[in-house]
């Protein structure tokens, strides 16, 4: 209860209204991985925090110890928060079912998978469930949950449908259920955001694994999710997929890459203006196919405002904080990437650090 204090009663940070500079608004683009589930004082990781070289760090089940998991993961997460100079998004994917970082073994509430819920199809169950685990994330000081899904079920798709992530085949469905789960976190001020846009539901291939193409098997209902939940004004973060779609984009560019399905669909099409997240730039569909530095300039051009990495390939040397900081820095002064470019992000994100209570602007 104490920690549970602590993280609760952290001071808020002030939006200052001098002008950041460059260094700092690119470096709230940055979410990275968690290295490890101890605190390191001399790591790379530890000083990129304190120095404010990253917007948001993620986690992983690899970050929970195996006894007094919620009383260490508060402290992990309070002590992170007290050395940024601004404060951080917390996030993890707490989805359910198979997909479920805080499994009851650590003690936590269970979840059922997303299939689970909406082949029940009562709305009251998936409040209860999305409460207990909203509540739970706000406790621990998690501040977003990388969920729901709302891709359309297909029964051979090896990474949604076959692991029970999709709520149902209907969009109708789907999108009750889903609005259930995001009006859960809004309360406890927990985000969601919505994956994977433009639909991933249609693949037969692992993006973790591969280029994985849509273009042949995408239907325009897998947009119906995302159309009707933005109407509502209730959605505030949306995660893009590596997936190529040429119906959408020609160029056969992965999503997260494509200016023409991220700010010609997701932004001027559907008019989102929130904060839009990569998936984790470490999957294969974008690191076994673009060199770190010109993904970094596809997405920021392409309109992706948090470039999530998650750190799960151990002999990756990229991709600290750090680094990438440095390699957006280098971008825009090659007038690869514009200043005004980095300035819309910022603004999003900071806006949505206001809108969770971690962030007040200046009196």
């Amino acid at each position: 209860m104490r920690l549970l204090i602590l993280v609760l009663l952290l001071p808020f940070t002030s939006f200052s209204q001098q002008k950041p500079r460059l260094e700092e608004m690119a470096a709230q683009m940055i979410m990275i991985g968690l290295p490890d589930n101890v605190i390191d004082t001399n790591s790379t990781f530890y000083k990129d925090v304190r120095a404010g070289k990253m917007g948001g760090i993620t986690m992983y089940e690899r970050h929970l110890t195996a006894t007094n998991t919620a009383e260490n993961l508060k402290k992990l997460i309070a002590t992170y928060q007290q050395i940024s100079p601004l404060p951080l998004f917390i996030s993890i994917t707490q989805e359910g079912g198979l997909v479920n970082r805080l499994k009851p073994k650590y003690g936590f509430p269970p979840m059922p998978s997303a299939e689970y819920l909406g082949k029940l199809n009562n709305l009251d169950s998936t409040k209860y469930y999305a409460d207990t685990i909203a509540r739970t994330l706000s406790e621990l000081g998690i501040n977003i949950n990388f969920a729901p899904v709302v891709d359309i079920y297909r029964a051979d798709n090896p990474v949604l449908g076959s692991r029970e992530r999709t709520f149902s085949h209907r969009t109708d469905i789907i999108i009750q259920h889903a609005e259930q789960v995001i009006k859960s976190h809004n309360h406890f001020n927990v985000l969601t955001v919505l994956k994977h846009f433009p639909g991933h539901g249609s693949s037969t291939k692992d993006s973790h694994l591969e280029l994985t193409d849509v273009s042949t098997t995408w239907k325009k209902e897998e947009l119906e999710p995302y159309i009707e939940l933005l109407k509502k004004e209730i959605v505030q973060g949306v995660m893009t997929a590596h997936i190529v779609n040429k119906q959408l984009d020609p160029s056969a560019l992965p999503a997260t890459l494509s200016y023409k399905i991220i700010e010609g669909v997701l932004r001027k099409k559907l008019k989102f203006d929130g904060v839009v997240f990569s998936d984790d730039m470490h999957m294969k569909a974008i690191s076994s196919e673009y060199d770190v530095k010109d993904a970094i300039e596809k997405a920021i051009n392409a309109g992706v405002d948090v470039l999530l990495f998650s750190g799960n390939i151990s002999d990756d040397k990229t991709s600290s904080a750090s680094n990438i900081l440095h390699l957006i820095i280098q971008l825009v002064e090659e007038n690869k990437i514009s200043k005004i470019r980095i300035e819309e992000s910022y603004n999003r994100i900071m806006k949505m650090k206001k809108a969770i209570g971690i962030l007040k602007p200046a009196a």
